[in-house]
């Protein structure tokens, strides 16, 4: 990326992206004409009026949607055909790294070096995944009596729904959405409010990839105006969400009410990252440790917001932590290449760390730096990286979500104590043990309630990792070909041969 701040501020003043819904193949204003404001969290203004869908737009989407799957026009395709569309998608997301980079960077406040080294190759690693294992998948011909033969066959659901979030708008739907179609099932996808604008170039690009009509729609809007409809829509087969566990367990209730729909979701975490006095490389760990909780400004749902550190190494962790905090992640312009953090992607998420902090100044965490907001982003959603240290594993900042830059350092006696307090959480996504003992490190693996572990890493990982937690963090994996299982169901065959 040769392009610097002044280029990128240009191409954003010149921006007129799309705004409106995409359904069965064409671009179309909601059904009731209304629209509402993305707003650029950088400085408040206004990026884009966008079509405010509604019940009526979902039922649009989803009838589209599975008129084109019972046709069979995606869902019967040729393995190797929809493999050359899909392949042609991931090429056509990549020569428009720029425009998604843009659109994303403007509606939720993400530094743009963080698009073009983090989520769009993740995006497109992703799709060219599941593009690649289409005509791999192979079904199942059991050992049963010589009179008969029985085998398995695995074929897509139908019609899903996917709820992706704003932390992540390029990246989470793409987690979503190539396994959706790689399988042959039609999708609507509803971004979020905050996010909308790199879904509907996707499903733009799907389309002049050779996707027929019908098989992407996008439905911008509101969650109770378009989200819940979708969960509860009785032609929706089911729903892929990332998200709040508040929203998540609605998804599982809205299935209920509805038509048993599958629903699969990757929610919250508050994931430990713990660092053993026998961590060969301290100063690594602290740096990586930075990373895992100021990364996306926090906002992500594997953020390695509690770190705990045995006691002989404490205070020297503390130490390189604030050293490396300094430099890796500093608040600017998220136009600017230069930049690591952006800010929070509302004034009321502003508002919510913001009230964060003040809480854990009041338990009696020690704030050691940090906690403000930069005096000079005041026309934006900043807050500073920051840092509390003595905090007790019971403490409201170490037990609720806070998907800001706020990172609690708690000390533990020895690894025992360390996966307890790991697990002391209603939360179950990612882990991490920093050691160099192999045994501590598989008694750590094997011990902690989560659904990801790192030895000796952060956020590591690739398209074969499956990504989802344990407890209240959800129940369904993304990437990974254990993803596919989600999107597909089977169907026994018997046939009797005497």
């Amino acid at each position: 990326m040769t392009m610097t701040l002044k280029d990128w501020q240009a191409r954003a003043a010149a921006l007129v992206p799309e705004t409106r819904m995409f359904i069965d193949g064409k671009f179309v204003d909601a059904a009731s004409g209304a629209k509402f404001e993305t707003i650029n969290p950088a400085n408040g203004q206004v990026v884009a009026a966008v079509a405010r869908g509604g019940p009526a737009d979902v039922d649009r989407a989803v009838a589209a949607a599975k008129k084109a799957f019972k046709s069979g026009v995606w869902s019967r395709m040729e393995p190797t055909a929809r493999m050359a569309v899909m392949s042609r998608f991931a090429d056509l997301i990549e020569e428009h790294a720029e425009d998604f980079a843009l659109l994303d960077t403007l509606d939720m406040g993400k530094p743009i070096s963080d698009m073009f080294n983090i989520d769009i190759p993740g995006s497109l690693m992703t799709i060219r995944f599941f593009a690649e294992v289409i005509d791999k998948m192979e079904g199942v011909v059991t050992n049963t009596n010589a009179d008969a033969l029985h085998y398995i066959l695995r074929q897509p659901l139908g019609v899903c729904g996917l709820v992706v979030p704003w932390n992540y708008p390029l990246m989470m739907a793409a987690w979503k959405i190539a396994p959706a179609l790689s399988v042959g099932n039609s999708i609507v996808l509803k971004p979020a409010e905050q996010s909308p604008l790199s879904a509907l170039l996707l499903a733009k690009l799907f389309s002049e990839a050779g996707g027929p009509d019908g098989v992407f729609n996008v439905v911008t809007g509101f969650g109770e105006e378009t989200g819940k409809p979708l969960a509860l829509h009785m032609d929706v087969d089911k729903i892929g969400f990332t998200g709040s566990g508040e929203v998540g367990k609605l998804m599982m209730i809205y299935a209920g009410q509805s038509n048993m729909k599958r629903v699969s979701t990757e929610c919250g975490g508050k994931s430990p990252q713990i660092v053993l006095a026998d961590c060969e490389d301290l100063a690594k760990a602290a740096a990586t440790g930075v990373a895992g909780i100021y990364g996306n400004q926090g906002e992500v749902c594997s953020a390695g917001s509690r770190i705990l550190v045995e006691r002989p190494v404490y205070d020297e962790y503390i130490a390189l932590f604030t050293e490396a905090a300094k430099d890796m992640h500093v608040p600017g312009d998220p136009l600017d290449p230069n930049t690591t953090m952006g800010p929070l992607v509302t004034p009321e998420q502003q508002s919510r760390v913001l009230g964060y902090i003040e809480a854990g100044r009041k338990e009696g965490a020690k704030l050691a730096f940090g906690g403000n907001v930069p005096a000079k982003f005041n026309a934006g959603y900043f807050v500073e990286p920051t840092l509390f240290t003595d905090v007790s594993n019971k403490m409201k900042i170490a037990q609720e979500e806070i998907f800001g830059p706020v990172a609690s350092i708690i000390p533990v006696d020895n690894l025992d104590h360390a996966i307890e307090v790991a697990n002391d959480t209603i939360y179950g996504l990612a882990s991490a043990i920093w050691t160099s003992n192999l045994k501590n490190a598989h008694r750590f693996a094997r011990d902690v309630e989560a659904g990801i572990v790192w030895v000796n890493a952060y956020e590591a990982g690739d398209a074969t990792t499956p990504w989802g937690g344990f407890k209240q963090s959800g129940n369904g994996r993304d990437k990974c070909l254990e993803a596919l299982t989600q999107y597909t169901q089977t169907k026994s065959v018997w046939i009797e041969l005497s």
